[in-house]
């Protein structure tokens, strides 16, 4: 059984991580260049959003970023199948990444963005970062007809 809420990190982390998949699955591949206005993000950037800065913030803590990440890849992956794949590869980097910490890594002392923080302090980022912006996947699901498969009613 998944673990889930009330689970610690990587209990929350496995429920972000279902529910950002299973809501990328099912929106449908023309919706994920919608956008509500000009100059924000559309569907599929904010989804590349989310496993960019995963990716960015696990190499703050010393992952490796994986060989293919280029620049611009927020605007330029697009397609649900290539988006969905960027996705799950960052959840799943996360979650092992987390997995393999041990406390005192997480103790570890790392600077980022001009600031002194630790592991651990990048790992409630990631969290925190990807939980904003699954709410405003869910935003956008609903103004464009899409009910988030979690909330279905019989």
């Amino acid at each position: 059984m998944p673990v889930g809420i009330f689970e610690g990190f990587d209990g929350e982390w496995s429920h972000v991580s279902r529910r950002l998949i299973a809501l990328a699955e099912a929106t449908p591949p023309d919706k994920f260049t919608w956008r509500p206005a000009q100059g924000v993000y559309s569907t599929s950037e904010i989804y590349m959003h989310i496993a960019m800065a995963n990716f960015w913030l696990l190499s703050a803590i010393g992952a490796s970023l994986p060989a293919d990440v280029k620049d611009g890849m927020e605007k330029s992956v697009t397609s649900k199948p290539d988006v969905i794949d960027w996705l799950k590869r960052s959840l799943e980097a996360v979650e092992k990444a987390h997995l393999a910490a041990t406390p005192e890594e997480l103790a570890r002392a790392v600077h980022i963005a001009k600031r002194d923080a630790t592991a651990d302090n990048i790992y409630l980022r990631i969290i925190l970062h990807t939980n904003e912006h699954m709410g405003q996947l869910v935003g956008y699901a609903r103004m464009t007809g899409i009910t988030p498969p979690w909330s279905k009613h019989p």
